[in-house]
This record gives C-alpha cells, sequence and structure tokens, in this order.
C-alpha cells in the first residue's frame, strides 16, 4: 500500500542521518523532524485532513511544541477546538498547563514523532487529571521503539501515520 503521507515526508526531507540524542535520552543515527518538515501547508494540511478523515472527537490536543500546529491544523479542518497542553506549569498568568477547556470532552491527543511512549503518555495524563476523555493518540510518526506497547499498557490507543519503517 503506498502510504502519501509517507512519501511527502521523504520529500520535504524529514529524515536526517547523523548521531542524534532523542528527548527519549535514546541514541539514534537518524531523526525525524516532523517540526521542520510541516512547515511545508500541502504537508501539514496532508495529515491533519488524514487524521480528521479517520478519527471521532470532540477537541483535539497537542503537546507543545511538535503536537500544535498539527491541532491547529485539524481543528481548523473539522471546525472543532483545540488545546494545547504545555510542558510544564507556568510561574506566572493563570499557571496552567493546558490551554483550552477539555473538561468532560472525547479528546484525541495529536503528536509529531513518538519513540518510547514518554510524550504521548503526559499529555494522556495531563488530560485526564483534568477531566477529559482521552484514550487515544495519533502520531505522524512512530519510531517503532516501543510507543504501542507502552501505551497500550496504559488503556491507550495508538494510531500511526506512518512507521519510520515505512520512511527509511
Amino acid at each position: 500500500m503506498v502510504n502519501s503521507i509517507a512519501d511527502m515526508l521523504i520529500r520535504n526531507k524529514a529524515i536526517e542521518f547523523g548521531d542524534f540524542t532523542l528527548a527519549s535520552g535514546v541514541k539514534s543515527q537518524y531523526y525525524v523532524d516532523i517540526k521542520s518538515a510541516i512547515t511545508d501547508p500541502d504537508l501539514l494540511g496532508a495529515i491533519a485532513s488524514s487524521i480528521a478523515r479517520t478519527h471521532e472527537f470532540d477537541l483535539v490536543a497537542g503537546v507543545a511544541v511538535g503536537g500544535v500546529p498539527l491541532a491547529v491544523a485539524t481543528s481548523m479542518i473539522t471546525k472543532k477546538p483545540y488545546a494545547i497542553i504545555r510542558s510544564a506549569e507556568k510561574s506566572h498568568g493563570k499557571k496552567a498547563v493546558i490551554i483550552g477547556n477539555v473538561k468532560n470532552r472525547n479528546v484525541l491527543l495529536v503528536e509529531d514523532v513518538t519513540t518510547s511512549g514518554g510524550s504521548a503518555l503526559y499529555g494522556i495524563e495531563i488530560l485526564r487529571a483534568a477531566g477529559a476523555q482521552a484514550d487515544r493518540v495519533v502520531t505522524v510518526v512512530d519510531r517503532e521503539q516501543g510507543a504501542e506497547e507502552m501505551l497500550k499498557k496504559r488503556g491507550v490507543h495508538f494510531f500511526p501515520l506512518v512507521k519510520v519503517s515505512e520512511i527509511l
């Protein structure tokens, strides 16, 4: 099966080779740079359209930074609200970790890249603590390094648009 998102990621040079340390702390010989690739509005639109076509939700949420443009673009296509999950509580202003009202809503969490699933689990736990129904994560690229298994153990369904093996 041809994966058009995978093809677009390749064309947008979303994969770089070298020596990298990932957010999970894992060392890698390649880096999946969705943040830069989705500055292309065609790619961002294709990803958001794919998410909108295949998932039901009341609200879409993204963990800052990578998930935010995905949540915004998906929100614009579906005309449904979005929320932003900060990486930590602020020390000023309203000090909120979540921007947006997620309470009692069926929330779909979107991620740019997953490795171990730690960021996705953080987002799910923050959403649940705020009263959201949150049990699904869509990621643009799954690095196939344990995220799916870890999230499944915590009752979270995991939906990658692309597996890294499709683009390496």
